[in-house]
C-alpha cells in the first residue's frame, strides 16, 4: 500500500519508477551505471521526484537577501521557488506560484518587494506567504486558506536549504555535524565577491560522480594538487613531503587554535560529509601561488586553517580556506543538461580593490572547476555511445560507490524513508 510520503503514482511515473528498479537490478557492483541512469527522460523524471523533491537543497546564501523584502528565484524541474526575507527577518521559502489560477507572481532573478503581487489578476500576498487581498472574491471566500504554498526552508550558517517533500530528512544530525566547524569562519557575515553560471552539457550525476573521486586529480587538476594535500592528490608529480607527517602536524596546529577537525563521511544512509585537510607546505589559500586574497574570515585565529569542505547530496559542494569560500549549487535540467551556479564569498566589511580583487579571488575555483565541467562533459558525450559499457570502478572510487549506492536507494525504494543520519 502506497504511504502518505508515497502516494500513488499515474501510470506514466509508475512505468517509470519500475523501468528505473529494471535498470537498477542490471548494474553490477562497483561499476558505473547503465547507459540510461545518464541520458533517459524517464530516468530523469524519476530523479526529480525522487531524489530532487525529497532532500535538502542548497538554494543560496542569506548575503543574497539581507534586507527584508529581499528575494530571489530558483527553479528544480517544473517547481518555481521563491526565496524571500521577511518583514519578521526570517527567511522564508515558497511555491512562486499564485494559489488562484496557478500563475508565477514574479519572473525576475531578484529583488526587492513589499509584498508580491500576482501580474494575473492582482492577488497580493504578505512576505511569509499570507494572502492578504483578493479583489473581487465573493463575501464567504476564505481568504486565509489561500496563502502561498510553503516550502520548508532551513538556514545553517548563512546556507539557505530548501525542501518540497512533506516530510523532509532530518536535518538536526546535519546541523550538528556541521556547526562546529562552520562557527570559527562566521560565514553568515559575508558577501558574494564573484559569481558565474555554467551551462554544462553533462548529467547531475556525471558532476556528483566526478566530485567524490580524486582519481582523476593527478592528471585533470594541476592547480589543486599543487595547493592541497587530500585524498587522491598525493601523486609523485606532487608529492615533495611525508604526507602522513604533514596531516599530524597540521592536526596538532588546528587543535591548538580550537578549531573543529576530523571527518564525517558519506555512508549509504548519511547524505552529507564534512571535514578539514591540509594544504601542502608554502600554501595558506587557494589561491594560484597560495598567499592570502583577502582578509581573514570571521573570527579565525590563524592564515593556516587548512581546507574546510562540505559536501551534500545530491547537489551542493563547499570548499573554504581562511579568507574566501565558495558554494557549487548544480541545478538539473534535463537528463543530459545541469546548471552550475558557483559562488566566491569574502568577508563582508572588506572593501573590493583595497582587500581583495575578484579576479584573484576567483581564479583558482575558476580553473578547477571549468576542468572539471569539462571532464564530465567528455564523460556525458562518451557515455551516449552505443560503445558505452558500465565500467569498473578502482578502490580510489570508493566515494563513487557510496553515492550510487544512495542513490539507487532512493529511486527503487517502494515508500520512501529519509534514512537514519
Amino acid at each position: 500500500m502506497p504511504s502518505a510520503a508515497c502516494p500513488t503514482l499515474v501510470p506514466e511515473r509508475r512505468a517509470a519508477l519500475e523501468r528505473v528498479r529494471a535498470l537498477a537490478s542490471e548494474r553490477r557492483p562497483r561499476h558505473s551505471l547503465p547507459q540510461a541512469f545518464y541520458c533517459d527522460e524517464d530516468v530523469f523524471a524519476v530523479d526529480l521526484e525522487r531524489v530532487f523533491k525529497r532532500h535538502w537543497l542548497f538554494a543560496g546564501h542569506v548575503c543574497q537577501i539581507p534586507r527584508r523584502g529581499d528575494y530571489f528565484t530558483w527553479k528544480v524541474g517544473a517547481d518555481p521557488l521563491l526565496i524571500v526575507r521577511g518583514a519578521d527577518g526570517a527567511v522564508h521559502a515558497h511555491h512562486n506560484v499564485c494559489t488562484h489560477r496557478g500563475s508565477i507572481l514574479t519572473d525576475q532573478a531578484c529583488g526587492r518587494a513589499g509584498k508580491f503581487v500576482c501580474p494575473y489578476h492582482q492577488w497580493v500576498f504578505e512576505l511569509d506567504g499570507r494572502l492578504a487581498s483578493a479583489r473581487h472574491m465573493p463575501d464567504d471566500f476564505e481568504q486565509p486558506a489561500y496563502g502561498l504554498r510553503p516550502v520548508h526552508v532551513r538556514v545553517l550558517a548563512g546556507l539557505i536549504l530548501v525542501c518540497l517533500h512533506e516530510s523532509p530528512p532530518p536535518f538536526e544530525p546535519y546541523a550538528a555535524a556541521v556547526e562546529p566547524f562552520t562557527a570559527p569562519y562566521e560565514m553568515e557575515k559575508v558577501k558574494i565577491a564573484c559569481a558565474r553560471r555554467y551551462e554544462l552539457r553533462s548529467n547531475w550525476k556525471l558532476i556528483t560522480e566526478n566530485f567524490r573521486e580524486c582519481y582523476h586529480c593527478a592528471g585533470g587538476h594541476p592547480e589543486y594538487c599543487r595547493a592541497v594535500l587530500g585524498s587522491g592528490t598525493d601523486h609523485p608529480v606532487y608529492v615533495k613531503d611525508d604526507r602522513a607527517a604533514v596531516w599530524a602536524d597540521r592536526t596538532a596546529h588546528w587543535k591548538r587554535l580550537g578549531l573543529a577537525t576530523g571527518s564525517v563521511d558519506f555512508t549509504r544512509e548519511r547524505w552529507y560529509h564534512c571535514n578539514r585537510y591540509p594544504f601542502r607546505p608554502g600554501f595558506v589559500s587557494q589561491t594560484l601561488d597560495g598567499k592570502p586574497c583577502a582578509p581573514l574570515l570571521g573570527r579565525l585565529p590563524d592564515r593556516d586553517v587548512g581546507v574546510f569542505a562540505i559536501v551534500s547530496y545530491p547537489q551542493f559542494w563547499h570548499e573554504s580556506s581562511s579568507d574566501y569560500f565558495i558554494t557549487i549549487r548544480v541545478t538539473p535540467i534535463s537528463a543530459t543538461r545541469s546548471d552550475a551556479d558557483v559562488c566566491w564569498y569574502v568577508r563582508e566589511d572588506a572593501v573590493e580593490g583595497r582587500d581583495y580583487e575578484p579576479e584573484r579571488v576567483a581564479a583558482f575555483w575558476r580553473a578547477t572547476a571549468e576542468q572539471d565541467w569539462k571532464l564530465g562533459e567528455d564523460n556525458q558525450a562518451g557515455i551516449l555511445s552505443s560503445a558505452y559499457r558500465p565500467g569498473p570502478l578502482g578502490p580510489i572510487e570508493d566515494g563513487i560507490e557510496i553515492f550510487l549506492q544512495w542513490y539507487l536507494d532512493q529511486v527503487t525504494e517502494e515508500s520512501y524513508a529519509p534514512g537514519p543520519a
